[in-house]
């Protein structure tokens, strides 16, 4: 199962950062289990929302020849709950590296200006076109920003 946890990209600096939305819907299969009765948004899935903006920040950043793959959690703290219904706002910068195929990154969600995850992370670049179909990656982008080009 693959979990696409941006709903949208809001604003993009190439290079530099990158601000998204996720949206928590009951029917989410995580919710389901964690915690029947209660559903919470597992915090690991705030982490991968961050993730995947980091690589579609690397992706737009590089005319989609990379992506950004997670090796590392430097630190994260989460500062509460994710329910049902709530939209989060994600946000991810890019901090200094030491090579040019390693990149660090802090992250943030909030949830109605009350921040709920923060993170620092790092991992390598590798080829897009060696994980996903390039041009697929493309349309997908134009969807979440809701452009009809690049």
């Amino acid at each position: 199962m693959r979990y696409l946890l941006v709903d949208r990209i809001m604003d993009l600096d190439k290079g530099s950062r990158i601000e998204g939305i996720k949206n928590a819907a009951m029917s989410e299969d995580c919710l389901e289990f964690h915690f029947p009765g209660n559903p919470i948004m597992p915090g690991i899935m705030l982490l991968e929302a961050l993730v995947q903006l980091a690589g579609w920040l690397e992706a737009v950043s590089s005319d989609f020849e990379k992506w950004f793959l997670l090796s590392k959690v430097l630190k994260c703290n989460f500062y509460g709950f994710v329910l049902p219904g709530d939209q989060v706002q994600l946000r991810v910068g890019v901090s200094t590296a030491p090579s040019q195929d390693l990149r660090i990154y802090s992250g943030i969600g909030e949830v109605a200006g009350k921040r709920k995850i923060k993170v620092e992370f790092q991992g390598n670049l590798v080829s897009l076109g060696s994980i996903e179909e390039v041009e697929e990656q493309r349309s997908f982008y134009q969807i979440l920003t809701r452009k009809l080009k690049l």
